[in-house]
C-alpha cells in the first residue's frame, strides 16, 4: 500500500487530508511539524510527502531541504502546501528540492492529483471541496541549512 505523510500544524488541515487520502486507498501518516516529522519519516519511510511550509520548530523548507539531503529520502517526492504562492515561495520550494507547491486552501481532488502523479496511482474524486485552515502559525526557531538533526546531514 502506498504510505503518504501529511505534515502540517494545522489540526483540521491534517485530519482532512487524511479522510480525503485514506478514503482513496493510501497509508497516511501524519506529523504537526518539521521537527517531529523527521523521525516518521525514518520510522515509516513515506512514498510522497505533503508539507506546510510555516510551521513551528522547523519549517516546511527547511525540513524539505533536510529529506532531499538524506541518502534514503532523497527521491521522495516532497509536494509544498501554503497559502503562501507567490513566486519567491514557489522558487525557495523548488531549490530546497520541492517537486511542487498546492495552494490552500486546497480540493481534495488537487491532493488526489499530486499523489497520483508522484506516486502513479489514478485520482477517481469529484469533489473539489475545499480544505481551509484558519488556525493562525507560529514562527519556530530557524535552523540554517547547513545544521544536522540526528541522522539527517548529508
Amino acid at each position: 500500500m502506498t504510505k503518504i505523510m501529511v505534515i502540517d500544524d494545522s489540526n483540521t488541515v491534517r485530519r482532512a487530508a487524511e479522510s480525503a487520502l485514506r478514503g482513496s486507498g493510501y497509508d497516511v501518516v501524519t506529523a504537526a511539524d518539521g521537527f517531529s516529522a523527521m523521525s516518521q519519516i525514518t520510522d515509516h519511510h513515506p512514498d510522497l510527502i505533503f508539507i506546510d511550509i510555516v510551521m513551528p520548530r522547523l519549517d516546511g523548507y527547511q525540513a524539505c531541504a533536510l529529506i532531499k539531503r538524506n541518502q534514503r529520502f532523497r527521491d521522495t517526492p516532497v509536494v509544498m502546501l501554503s497559502s503562501k504562492d507567490g513566486l519567491f515561495d514557489r522558487a525557495r520550494g523548488r531549490i530546497v528540492g520541492a517537486e511542487a507547491h498546492i495552494n490552500k486552501p486546497f480540493s481534495k481532488a488537487d491532493l488526489l492529483d499530486a499523489a497520483a502523479l508522484y506516486v502513479g496511482e489514478a485520482s477517481n474524486v469529484d469533489n473539489d471541496s475545499e480544505i481551509n485552515d484558519q488556525a493562525p502559525s507560529i514562527a519556530g526557531f530557524e535552523l540554517e541549512l547547513g545544521d544536522s538533526v540526528s541522522g539527517w546531514s548529508r
